[in-house]
């Protein structure tokens, strides 16, 4: 069995690690990108000397999932990190290359005893942990909370293991104890090693960002929640789901690269009125971490096979990718994503179901286009998500089935989020948008709109007929 990183204790039994005297030490970041409440950081922090590096895994790079619109903020957020580490007296030290080689070899250029980076559930974020763990006994691997409420592991049902569902889950993680909220060092001093200066996107990644994306960095991420707190926190549980409106906070993708911090953004909050509704949000996101920490097979496999023998053609697909399936919310959906890098979480959920229940297409490859094009596209909150609206995951309900003309008609009644991102219907007036197939015949010769490319009614049919084939198949 490999070795494993030293954990942190956590809750009010927290209690940072013993420095070594006399030896400096590397703070190892990843998706932890910010100097508020950074465990790993003060641990660092503490040592003779620390040097917080982030590595261009090349592993990662010479895949699919490095995507331009990420890696645009991901390069926004190193450079405000190493703004915010100079500020502190420190800089931040860019390598690239095989991610282990890479922080082995800064550990090693500068004598540290110790490597200290925040934890992760990813199956390829554990390998890295592990292979760094694996080196030998002259470094020691701390792995610190720092992208999560609740670390997975602490929050567990009586029997052991992992909890399958949300609701008995949230109410044990309202429970525990939480780790106190760390304010940034005050002052870095870092050794002199070699590093290299920060790309530009192209020498990173092949394609254009998104149009319309978001800036990245804790700074602007921060400023930007506290913006949303005092204009939309009290009114978040009536209005989240509104599409036109969009009272939801945009956090998710500072979230993701870690811009802000899980841990303290509940802490703010969890008290204040009407915050009840945005915290169980980030509890669903800690949830799915645990899932993942105990099944990572659940990232691209069935938390729950049901034997599906999903439609495999190509042109269903296009026209879902591509925001023309003939249903105006969900093509609205398709083509904010395009051209923003975010869909409103609505939105997420009736484009999902679409794709999974009306076109019965395999969730994994409606997933994999959602994670070439959002910002805050990661393995555990993306993939299970998905996994929730198809009917394969924890919560096993295949028929939750979302009628994307009525979700049009409720959550955007008046048809503005249609027409803000379908612009082929902007003539179309009120909530007649969602319906453009009853139009006369002469409005609709006037639409560059194609026509549905399935009936709603036919094709749920048609699901429930293969449920009901698979139910009698795994009976027999």
């Amino acid at each position: 069995m490999p070795r494993r990183p030293d954990p942190v204790p956590t809750g009010n039994a927290a209690a940072p690690p013993p420095v070594p005297r006399g030896v400096p030490a590397v703070v190892v970041f990843t998706r932890d990108l910010r100097v508020h409440d950074h465990p790993a950081l003060v641990a660092g922090a503490a040592a003779d000397g620390v040097v917080p590096l982030f590595v261009f895994d090349d592993a990662i790079l010479g895949r699919r999932f490095a995507r331009p619109n990420r890696v645009r903020y991901l390069l926004d957020a190193l450079g405000a990190l190493d703004t915010a580490l100079a500020d502190r007296g420190g800089r931040l030290v860019l390598r690239r290359g095989d991610w282990t080689h890479e922080v082995l070899d800064v550990a090693r250029a500068v004598g540290a005893g110790t490597i200290h980076l925040s934890d992760d559930v990813t199956p390829y974020a554990r390998r890295r942990i592990d292979a760094l763990t694996a080196a030998g006994p002259d470094l020691r691997v701390v792995a610190h909370p720092g992208t999560t409420v609740v670390p997975p592991g602490t929050c567990t049902p009586a029997g052991g293991g992992a909890f399958q569902v949300f609701t008995p889950y949230y109410r044990r993680w309202l429970e525990v104890p939480r780790r106190p909220v760390l304010a940034p060092p005050r002052s870095l001093t870092v050794p002199d090693v070699a590093g290299v200066a920060l790309p530009a996107l192209a020498d990173l990644v092949a394609g254009d960002p998104s149009p319309d994306l978001a800036p990245g960095g804790e700074p602007v991420a921060r400023a930007a929640l506290n913006r949303w707190v005092k204009a939309h926190l009290a009114e978040y549980g009536d209005r989240h789901d509104d599409l036109p409106g969009d009272a939801t906070s945009r956090v998710s993708a500072a979230l993701r690269f870690g811009c802000v911090s899980p841990a303290e953004v509940e802490h703010k909050l969890r008290h204040r009125p009407g915050a009840e509704p945005f915290v169980r949000q980030l509890c669903w996101r800690d949830f799915y971490a645990q899932v993942l920490a105990a099944r990572p097979d659940a990232a691209w496999g069935d938390y729950r096979a049901r034997g599906d023998e999903w439609n495999t053609g190509d042109a269903h697909f296009a026209a879902w990718c591509e925001g023309r399936t003939g249903y105006p919310v969900v093509d609205a959906g398709m083509r904010q994503l395009r051209q923003e890098g975010f869909m409103h979480n609505r939105a997420r959920m009736i484009v999902a179901s679409f794709l999974t229940k009306d076109l019965y297409i395999d969730w994994r490859r409606g997933a994999q286009h959602f994670l070439d094009w959002l910002v805050d596209g990661e393995i555990a909150n993306n993939n299970l998500n998905w996994q929730w609206t198809a009917g394969t995951g924890t919560d096993t309900n295949p028929h939750r089935i979302f009628n994307p003309t009525v979700q049009g008609q409720r959550f955007d009644p008046q048809g503005d989020y249609v027409r803000r991102y379908v612009p082929e219907l902007d003539t179309v007036a009120g909530r007649a948008v969602h319906e453009p197939w009853k139009l006369p015949a002469e409005v609709r010769a006037g639409l560059d709109y194609p026509e549905p490319v399935v009936d709603h009614r036919a094709a749920i049919a048609d699901y429930k007929d293969r449920l009901a084939a698979l139910s009698a198949r795994r009976a027999r």
